[in-house]
């Protein structure tokens, strides 16, 4: 008996999808360059179904897409070939809620903001808050490692969740815990992709409401001043809850689209947050305005209205730029901070190179990059420039210092940077940590870590002491 005959005798009709029109909806994920339909689509509502779908599929060596919302950008949750997507977006409960622990636990299904609205009434809210908060769930944000705006101060989703419960492949239930103690394997499950387990339950730490909170925004004359200014506010110690950073095409898309009063003409911007009690922000807010005296213009929100007006804009950019062009290119890099005036320099100098407009978003503070590359899919040809372009910009990360991810992870889209980032040895340790957890590489497989056949393909293994490693290797 096949596995999709399988799946429909021990599961209610309704939640298995097959054929052409039922699974196309599930061919990619934000990440719409890569499509690949899936044999079958499972959107159980129980975690009883999660464990036959895994047992199902084990017995017939099928492999597992483990998928939320679909709103990743790496192609994290793109199906493969004769593959089973296992969509958990169904999962919703939010199971209780402890205002005395500050903490919530949740199905993998719930959304990222829902959790702030249930919370709502004990006056809580869940800080990490990516631009797709409104659609993304907590299960994707697990295993992609999900910041957003106010990661800064808050954290990304690791330092926000307290304890995990996954079912391995084989059918078994763990729950990591932040109070484990030995080898942190809640970190580890943290951004692994759907690559180890499948997530049914998070526990996440919840944030009291500030007293206050008052967005600075700041227009300058250069990338450079802008870039200089989120060093002086780092340097005299005041941590932000969001500081951001836009170039001048982004804030004229942004502008157009969401209309929150950003300063047209500006070279740059930055949006500062400071939040707290009025005791500390109110001070606060006067140093970093008195530290942003090379701003050509310059405001502080006077309203929460205003306040979440002007953040509006910045969460607008990604479809703002999408109204422009009709395709883009979403990248996510991580430099240090003292690099980012050189860094979008050279970036303007590639989008030159390759004939292409770029539109610089990120996370300043941490020194998270978004760089959207424009492009046109129809005209040959330039997609392909336009992934070319986009690795020129991971090896820039990496020459500098950084990483080529920060909160999109890997994928499919970022495999051969992979290559360039990590040696064979490293590389060997991934794969040893998956076959711990998947022997028969059933889940997700072909994602976030490149074999190292293709990392010899792109002429990437790493000579020591005259040696070529792993010789058995066909070279291309």
């Amino acid at each position: 008996m096949s596995t999709i005959s399988q799946l429909k005798k021990s599961l209610p009709k309704n939640i298995v999808l097959v054929g052409e029109e039922n699974t196309r909806p599930f061919e990619c994920d934000g990440l719409s360059v890569y499509k690949q339909k899936p044999m079958a689509v499972v959107l159980p509502n129980e975690v009883g179904q999660v464990k036959k779908v895994l047992e199902i599929c084990r017995k017939n060596k099928t492999p597992i897409v483990t998928r939320g919302a679909g709103t990743g950008l790496s192609g994290g949750a793109m199906p493969i070939k004769d593959s089973v997507v296992l969509g958990l977006s169904k999962l919703t409960k939010v199971i209780s809620i402890n205002p005395e622990e500050l903490t919530a636990v949740v199905e993998p299904g719930v959304r990222n903001l829902a959790i702030s609205e249930a919370a709502e009434e004990y006056d809580l809210y869940y800080a990490p808050d990516p631009s797709s908060q409104i659609a993304c769930t907590i299960g994707g944000n697990v295993a992609e490692n999900a910041g957003g705006v106010h990661c800064l101060k808050y954290g990304l989703t690791v330092q926000n969740i307290e304890s995990i419960k996954i079912l391995t492949i084989d059918g078994d239930e763990l729950v990591f815990s932040r109070d484990d103690e030995g080898l942190g394997l809640l970190a580890l499950m943290t951004g692994s992709e759907g690559l180890l387990g499948i997530i049914t339950e998070i526990t996440v730490k919840l944030t009291k409401k500030p007293e206050v909170a008052k967005l600075i925004m700041a227009g300058f004359d250069s990338v450079r001043d802008c870039a200089n200014g989120v060093a002086e506010i780092i340097k005299n110690g005041i941590i932000p809850a969001g500081l951001e950073m836009m170039d001048e095409f982004a804030i004229q898309a942004s502008e157009e689209f969401a209309q929150p009063g950003y300063p047209l003409g500006s070279k740059a911007l930055l949006l500062c947050e400071l939040d707290g009690s009025e005791e500390s922000v109110i001070p606060d807010v006067d140093t970093v305005v008195s530290l942003l005296s090379k701003a050509s213009s310059i405001r502080v929100s006077e309203s929460e209205d205003e306040r979440l007006l002007l953040w509006k804009g910045r969460k607008s950019a990604f479809p703002a730029v999408g109204r422009i062009s009709p395709d883009y290119y979403c990248m996510d890099g991580t430099i240090p901070k003292r690099h980012l005036a050189d860094v979008l320099e050279k970036i303007n100098a590639l989008s030159k190179r390759f004939n292409l407009r770029v539109a610089n978003v990120f996370h300043a503070g941490d020194g998270n990059l978004h760089p959207l590359i424009l492009y046109d899919a129809g005209v040959p040809g330039e997609l392909e420039k336009a992934e070319e372009f986009g690795n020129e910009i991971l090896k820039l990360c990496i020459e500098v210092g950084g990483s080529i991810t920060g909160e999109h992870g890997v994928g499919v889209e970022k495999l051969d940077a992979m290559c360039f980032q990590y040696s064979d040895a490293e590389l060997d340790v991934f794969h040893q940590i998956k076959a711990a957890f998947d022997p028969q590489t059933l889940l997700n497989p072909g994602k976030a870590v490149p074999s190292l056949h293709r990392c010899a393909e792109l002429g990437n293994m790493h000579v020591h002491h005259g040696n070529l490693p792993h010789p058995e290797l066909e070279r291309f």
